[in-house]
């Protein structure tokens, strides 16, 4: 079974606050996905309008009908993806934790690495290629616009990519929850990593399914009587892009708060140095409990970005040695 620094790593580690970090990482990808999907959506609504006659308000329920029909399917998309991922996932941590236990504490070193690595790529593509961002965007936008684009089929890219971000998060999640339970019968670890799988993939895609439904939400207050429905119809409308923003901005933070996190605790000269910041003694009772609270965390993140910026920098020379354009 697992030794007892990969067990006290994991304990040191917060089921919880990772499975809530997995929601914040995870928005991104999705938040991008449906994006897509509103433009698809206006396309299939451009293709129906003949039939559709001239009734601005049957047009505009019809839009909003097909809206809803593609948000929640992409989203469910992507959770039963999860669910595959979690099958695959509990056997295989099973049997690695019997069998070959030196080999969990890296697969979770590699997981945290490349949570880091993804976060330092969004930064990197974002900042430092902006206007390329702005181009592939558009591009995105002007493809999804023809008609003769196949938006099923780019779709499925998209959401491949989003159920990819959540193994390595389910997989990170697993491995925690399974240090738990090192003690246990093999039927009781079975059990309660079933269980933490199901549980978590509900509530992250639960939550999910009801961010994407807020302007939904505003739509149906605005079409409402009564001045107070009508105005917090306007306030979801305008607030939920930005709500979706800015859980993408704490997904990428989340990142490399947890892959930070993750190789902190798996190297024991990082993990020494942190504690020993976070021991500093200070004068102001009050201000060290601060001190307590952040300096681990804020460590976690830039000892996170660091990480990231080394690997997203060997990656981006690799690919150009090989004569590829670094994405």
């Amino acid at each position: 079974m697992l030794g007892g620094e990969t067990y006290r790593i994991f304990l040191s580690m917060e089921g919880l606050s990772l499975a809530g970090s997995s929601l914040l990482t995870l928005i991104d990808d999705i938040a991008t996905l449906l994006d897509d999907v509103s433009v698809m959506t206006k396309v299939a609504a451009k293709k129906t309008a003949g039939v559709l006659g001239d009734d601005l308000a049957l047009n505009a329920q019809q839009v909003t009908g097909i809206a809803a029909d593609r948000e929640l399917p992409v989203v469910w998309a992507v959770a039963k993806g999860s669910l595959l991922n979690k099958c695959i996932l509990i056997p295989a941590a099973l049997l690695i934790s019997t069998f070959v236990p030196w080999l969990v504490t890296i697969l979770l070193m590699l997981g945290g690495a490349f949570l880091c690595f993804e976060g330092a790529e969004k930064l990197a593509h974002k900042f430092l290629h902006k206007k390329d961002v702005e181009k592939e965007h558009e591009a995105r936008q002007q493809a999804l616009a023809d008609e003769t684009v196949d938006m099923r089929a780019f779709e499925r890219e998209r959401i491949k990519g989003a159920i990819r971000t959540d193994f390595i998060l389910s997989a990170e999640i697993i491995v925690i929850a399974l240090g738990t339970v090192t003690s246990a019968a093999l039927s009781q670890q079975i059990a309660v990593l079933v269980a933490i799988g199901l549980l978590i993939t509900i509530g992250v895609y639960g939550l999910v399914a009801g961010l994407v439904k807020i302007d939904d939400l505003g739509r149906y207050l605005i079409g409402k009587d009564g001045s107070l429905n009508q105005s917090i119809g306007r306030v979801l409308l305008k607030g939920a892009p930005l709500l979706m923003k800015g859980l993408s901005f704490f997904g990428t933070l989340a990142m490399f708060l947890v892959g930070g996190g993750i190789l902190v605790h798996g190297v024991p000269v990082l993990h020494h140095m942190v504690e020993g910041l976070a021991d500093a003694d200070i004068a102001i009772p009050s201000v060290d409990a601060i001190v307590h609270g952040l300096v681990p965390m804020l460590a976690n993140g830039v000892i996170g970005l660091i990480v990231g910026g080394v690997l997203v920098a060997v990656v981006t020379a690799v690919q150009r040695l090989r004569g590829k354009e670094a994405h």
